[in-house]
């Protein structure tokens, strides 16, 4: 380069003008108030200004950024705050996509966390910007590392994102694959690619090879989607598995870890993720960075203690990958299932489990009356939050007490097939009449237990002071068990409830005394029904209580065809069977409005799903339920 030749700084090209800059420089200021302070918070708010960077279009208000990743309610309600503050001084019209004259320009953060700051450098070019913190060197120097390319993401090998990548092409590979593999499948096939446990923490860690996950996910080279969870490849985890693969069988020493230090269990705590959430078990947030161990510390102790060894105490599979003692091991490839975990005949108690709702609130006379019947009959049981259901059954394991240890280490469970919903009248009328009545029943089908009763109190004449006629609510019930198919028990108060989850406990502890309990999966084996009770057959199938209480979580995320067989179960006459039969036909609001836009008449459209069979006696859907469905979906304007 010639000696006359000025060196040029900087970008060679201008970044695009972000849209909201007014939201921009709000954003850094407060991620610069958090640095000055020493916060971990800053790396929250320096996610949220990348992500709005990229964000092309403009903003009315903080509430429409929540569709950005890294915009939680927290930023958007400090946002919002200082919106209506700026309205306030500046008045209603204030423009908010320019700034105000005068004001700094909203400077745009480098790919770093702590973003270096900018000086104005006096003595050159009329002020123009240099960065601070660029390697105490000259231009040159400076402007070469600013070029420098950040070394692609690769897990070290043998660390849990390695093994799920590989895993997942693995499975990709087989003929007929599925193309997707759900998360229990997914931890049993990669176990035996990584040396560390995908169920059990380390010693000193809450974090396990399962962790790495929420990495692949934030680095677009995993996709999950549905609920219960389905994990894929991307193209480019498809890409990178392909080079592990092609290594793996070279038999090279393995790809070297990241520049960032990433690949092993604790990738989520490195990258500070939101994306491990509570039905996947691992990973820790931002902000139980910022607070530190204490804050999970205090989040178990709220809750009671059977919940405790619950929450920090993942099955053990001895077909999955790892032993009692947390080791992990490799099992044959014909035997790498999450299904097979066995309590054996004698090793296991039959425990009731009561919804800590039946002992709380309410009526509190009555439900305490029911706690000391059961005490009374000597009912051994436990209450605990159940998220579907009134009382249920577990079969846990006999664990003896630790030398040495405070409390012996928690015992394996598996729900029982028998699940119960008590109903007094005057909550059966009022769950009627808000619609609470069809949405139980619906749950209760699809939790995964096979034998659901509904236990039904009577109380005398009470149905006779309810809003509901009492011929009504008898023809709900004896609906109940002729059309939805439970079973109906019915009683006259709280002593005969008691007196009757007494005699199902005993019968219960009776039919499994000489029983091998296997684990299974809802993921994998389905809901089918099994007859192994009445056969007499010396092992059955169960769910881990772990597994069944959080897939009947009421609210969690759900697909759309779970919405839409929710909207159409609020019409009136249309059952849970019946809008399973619409389902099975049209699995989304978008493709049943394809099917009328493709009809001939009005006529035809009305008709459209009159011919669907519900139900075991495969009957008709009628025209009057077509009908209605129709004019829901399709009428202009407000129905008549």
């Amino acid at each position: 380069m010639p000696a006359s030749e000025p060196v040029r700084l900087g970008r060679k090209r201008a970044l695009p003008t972000c849209p909201n800059p007014l939201f921009l420089r709000w954003l850094t200021e407060l991620r610069d108030q958090a640095r000055e302070k020493g916060l971990k918070t800053q790396h929250v708010y320096q996610k949220a200004i990348s992500s709005l960077n990229k964000y092309p279009l403009p903003l009315k208000n903080a509430r429409e950024a929540k569709i950005l990743q890294n915009f939680g309610d927290g930023i958007c309600k400090i946002l919002d705050e200082k919106l209506q503050r700026y309205y306030r001084e500046n008045g209603p019209e204030a423009p908010i996509h320019s700034l105000p004259e005068g004001a700094p320009p909203a400077g745009r953060p480098d790919n770093n966390s702590l973003a270096p700051t900018r000086k104005r450098n006096a003595a050159g070019d009329g002020g123009k910007e240099t960065r601070e913190g660029g390697g105490g060197g000259g231009g040159r120097a400076g402007g070469e590392a600013g070029k420098r390319k950040k070394r692609e993401y690769v897990p070290q090998k043998r660390s849990g994102g390695y093994a799920v990548l590989l895993a997942l092409y693995r499975q990709a590979q087989i003929p007929g694959s599925k193309g997707y593999m759900f998360k229990l499948e997914l931890q049993a096939e990669a176990q035996h690619l990584c040396d560390k446990s995908f169920t059990v923490p380390e010693l000193g860690s809450k974090y396990t090879a399962w962790s790495s996950v929420s990495t692949l996910i934030q680095k677009n080279l995993v996709l999950k989607t549905h609920n219960p969870a389905r994990y894929s490849l991307t193209e480019g985890g498809l890409a990178l598995a392909e080079r592990l693969e092609s290594g793996e069988r070279d038999g090279n020493r393995g790809p070297e870890r990241g520049r960032d230090g990433e690949g092993d269990g604790e990738d989520s705590r490195s990258e500070g993720e939101e994306e491990e959430d509570e039905e996947e078990g691992g990973g820790c947030g931002v902000m139980d960075l910022a607070v530190g161990d204490a804050a999970q510390e205090e989040k178990e102790e709220r809750l009671n203690p059977t919940e405790r060894l619950v929450s920090v105490a993942p099955l053990r599979t001895d077909a999955g990958g790892t032993s009692c003692s947390g080791k992990p091991q490799a099992p044959p490839a014909a035997s790498r299932r999450p299904n097979g975990e066995r309590l054996l005949p004698g090793n296991y108690e039959i425990i009731l489990c009561v919804d800590f709702i039946e002992t709380t609130g309410g009526s509190h006379h009555c439900k305490q009356e029911l706690v000391k019947e059961l005490q009374r009959n000597r009912v051994t049981f436990d209450i605990r939050k159940l998220n579907v259901g009134d009382f249920l059954w577990v079969a846990r394991e006999k664990v003896a007490p630790v030398p040495g240890q405070l409390r012996p280490p928690p015992g394996r469970e598996l729900v029982l097939d028998y699940i119960i919903e008590r109903k007094r009248m005057d909550d059966l009328c009022g769950s009627i009449i808000d619609g609470r009545f069809r949405e139980q029943k619906f749950r209760l089908k699809r939790c995964g237990l096979r034998r659901p009763i509904y236990l039904v109190e009577e109380c005398g004449t009470a149905a006779s002071h309810l809003s509901l006629p009492e011929t009504t609510l008898q023809q709900a019930i004896i609906n109940t068990q002729v059309v939805d198919g439970f079973f109906v028990k019915r009683v006259q108060d709280v002593k005969e409830s008691a007196a009757y989850l007494t005699v199902m406990t005993r019968y219960l502890s009776k039919l499994y005394q000489n029983r091998t309990l296997i684990c299974r999966s809802r993921e994998l084996e389905g809901d089918g029904e099994s007859d192994e009770e009445e056969r007499g057959n010396p092992s059955c199938t169960l769910i881990s209580f772990t597994e069944f209480n959080q897939g009947a979580i009421k609210n969690k995320c759900q697909t759309v065809r779970e919405v839409f067989a929710r909207q159409l179960m609020q019409i009136s006459g249309l059952s849970g069977d019946r809008a399973a039969a619409i389902l099975e036909h049209y699995s989304t609001p978008r493709s049943l409005l394809t099917a009328y836009e493709q009809c001939a008449s009005e006529a035809e459209k009305e008709k459209l799903l009159s011919s669907i069979r519900y139900g075991k006696l495969k009957r008709n859907l009628g025209p009057a339920l077509s009908r209605t469905v129709y004019q829901l979906y399709c009428t202009q304007g407000a129905l008549s």
